[in-house]
């Protein structure tokens, strides 16, 4: 190994983070410290004089592991937060290793081939259209910005404005049509896009949180600019999904765009058994969905698809005198992501889907919605619980004795508790927790262990706090 880089460093890094992953499924999923404690042990002024790298890790590692939450863990039910597997976590430190520039071709051959590959297998994989274009961006958030980015340029293209050389200033402007249970990353977006929120359309959904046709068709019949939709698979909140079917033809015959945010939902393709949850979808404009979620590969990987790969690139390319552009065989990753300079993050998912295949991604899928359905069945069954949703996928909504108050508090006891971690909501005007199945590493046992710890706290919840 060569000087400027100490075998003994690494080496000693490695054996830290094994034993982090060695205690990561019996730990107390909640810190064990508190913000003031962490900034005590890791705070102080700038020093003048720095320390030997082996010294700033070991005290790194050994200050901020006891305030670590164990998210990665299998008792880690908020926030549809997925874990990694051991496959996409080695990937990704031979990508960290690597350290590719993966902006453009030219910078990194085999990222850009890997990222080739992995999108023809996502396509295949999520049956979406086999010409669609496939862009690997930070996160659920930028994956959404790029499709709607996409859905911006070409709906305005259409009736003669370019966006991209006048703005928005002057246009014909945009009718923005959502669901009123669409994901706040969906809104986050339009205002980045210049677009705003104020005069978003909100189509009504039912009960489970799935848009209702009828009132999707008459807020179209309202429109009278060109129309970018949102639509959903997988709601945040109940895992419902919008009537794709009905919702597709509604929008062509409007001529407009839909865009379905699918973070996590959109995994269902991948499992024939939970497939007809998405069918119509492939008929959408473009999709977003995180591979963290449920693919499990590490943070920094979301995914932006779009059926028209021209209004992809004309929505998001860039070029100027020194770079190196590709010869027309593929894409420059830049023309598709919002980022210039951008870490090879499709490589993780290129190997992972290459170790599960499709029959892996099915069961990965599968099992996390049984232990969804095993988790609601066990708490169903106490007298003092009401299941709010239907479990179709791996969200649970859970409300205690019927009161707001109480739920609440069962939440924070539970978060206290330490024995599994999941947070709250507010469903249709209710308190309710929210509890995400979607960790590879997740099993019965743990379902079974975290209900308990549930009902425990429910039963203390008439106890002096």
């Amino acid at each position: 190994m060569p000087e400027w880089m100490p075998k003994s460093l690494l080496a000693d890094t490695l054996t830290r983070a094994l034993a982090f992953l060695d205690e990561l499924a019996e730990r107390k999923v909640a810190p064990e410290v508190d913000l003031e404690s962490l900034r005590s042990a890791m705070g102080g002024p700038l020093p003048e004089e720095g320390l030997p790298a082996e010294e700033v890790v070991a005290r790194l590692d050994e200050a901020a592991r006891p305030g670590l939450v164990a998210s990665a863990g299998p008792r880690f039910f908020g926030f549809v937060i997925g874990g990694s597997h051991p496959v996409a976590l080695a990937t990704d430190w031979l990508v960290s290793t690597w350290d590719q520039n993966h902006g453009l071709q030219v910078l990194s051959p085999p990222a850009s081939v890997a990222e080739e590959v992995a999108a023809r297998w996502l396509l295949e994989l999520l049956g979406l259209p086999a010409a669609a274009s496939v862009a690997f961006v930070t996160g659920g958030q930028m994956a959404n910005f790029a499709a709607l980015a996409a859905a911006r340029h070409e709906v305005l293209r259409r009736v003669g404005w370019d966006v991209e050389t006048k703005g928005l200033s002057g246009s014909p402007g945009i009718d923005l049509v959502a669901s009123d249970e669409s994901h706040v990353t969906v809104f986050r977006a339009l205002r980045y896009l210049g677009l705003g929120t104020a005069d978003v359309r909100r189509v009504e959904s039912d009960a489970q949180g799935r848009m209702i046709p009828s009132s999707l068709r008459s807020t179209l019949a309202s429109c009278r600019r060109p129309v970018v939709a949102c639509a959903q698979a997988g709601d945040v909140n109940s895992g419902a999904f919008d009537p794709f079917e009905e919702i597709v033809p509604l929008v062509r015959e409007r001529e407009g765009w839909l865009h379905v945010d699918g973070a996590f939902g959109l995994w269902a393709a991948a499992s024939p058994q939970h497939r007809h949850l998405v069918r119509g979808i492939a008929g959408a404009d473009s999709w977003s969905v995180d591979a963290h979620k449920w693919l499990n590969v590490p943070y920094d990987c979301g995914i932006a698809i779009v059926a028209d790969a021209e209004a992809h690139r004309g929505a998001l390319s860039t070029t100027t005198s020194y770079l190196v552009k590709s010869d027309g065989a593929g894409r420059d990753p830049v023309d598709g992501v919002p980022e210039f300079s951008r870490r090879a993050r499709g490589l993780p998912v290129y190997a992972t889907l290459r170790h599960l295949g499709r029959s892996g991604v099915a069961a990965l899928v599968d099992r996390c919605c049984a232990l969804a359905r095993r988790f609601g069945g066990r708490l169903g069954a106490s007298p003092d619980v009401r299941i709010l949703n239907e479990v179709v996928l791996n969200q649970v909504l859970v409300r205690f004795r019927d009161d707001d108050e109480v739920t609440r508090d069962v939440i924070a006891r539970v978060q206290r508790d330490g024995t599994c971690w999941l947070g709250g909501t507010t469903w249709k005007g209710e308190a309710a927790m929210r509890i995400s199945v979607v960790n590879h590493l997740t099993t019965d046992a743990d379902i079974d262990r975290s209900a308990d710890a549930i009902l425990r706290c429910l039963a203390e919840a008439d106890l002096p706090s």
